[in-house]
């Protein structure tokens, strides 16, 4: 993965913004946790953006007067940033009919807490891809510091109620 010293030259690049990505992914507001993705290196790896705002949801309960990310919302922000990277190299025809599920997480480790006013970078490389599954290797950083990283599994599956036409 990228050097994290070397980050902050491209922040201000982006490749997807938010709109964009929206016609990726299909998780919408409140659960969309990937603002923009700023590095891209088809079909390996990719680097994505969540800003973390005090406006967020999750925040009123976890925890008031302290607010931390949950590290789960942050597995989730990274599985996000390898669904872009997927859902871009899925044929148009499959776009609108499957859909990627989070099937399993390995070695998830948390560095330190992520807090409103934070830029999470996520950095997703692609470790293996067999037919409908994979995995990927994540991590996620803030100013240059890992704050987490896992594998995780995925697999490619028809949307509920729909088939392959």
């Amino acid at each position: 993965m990228a050097d994290p010293s070397s980050v902050s030259a491209t922040e201000s690049r982006v490749v997807y913004n938010v709109i964009e990505i929206m016609k990726l992914l299909p998780h919408r507001y409140p659960f969309l946790l990937v603002d923009r993705i700023v590095e891209l290196d088809p079909p390996q790896r990719i680097v994505g953006l969540k800003n973390v705002t005090i406006n967020e949801e999750f925040f009123q309960g976890h925890f008031p007067g302290a607010p931390v990310m949950p590290g789960v919302l942050i597995l989730e922000a990274m599985a996000q940033v390898a669904g872009v990277l997927l859902y871009r190299e899925m044929p148009d025809e499959d776009k609108n009919h499957k859909l990627i599920y989070f099937t399993g997480v390995e070695n998830a480790k948390f560095r330190r807490p992520v807090v409103p006013g934070d830029q999470l970078r996520i950095e997703v490389e692609l470790v293996y891809r067999r037919n409908h599954f994979g995995k990927v290797s994540a991590r996620a950083l803030v100013e240059g510091k890992l704050v987490a990283e896992a594998q995780e599994l995925f697999a490619v599956a028809d949307r509920p109620g729909q088939s392959t036409p």
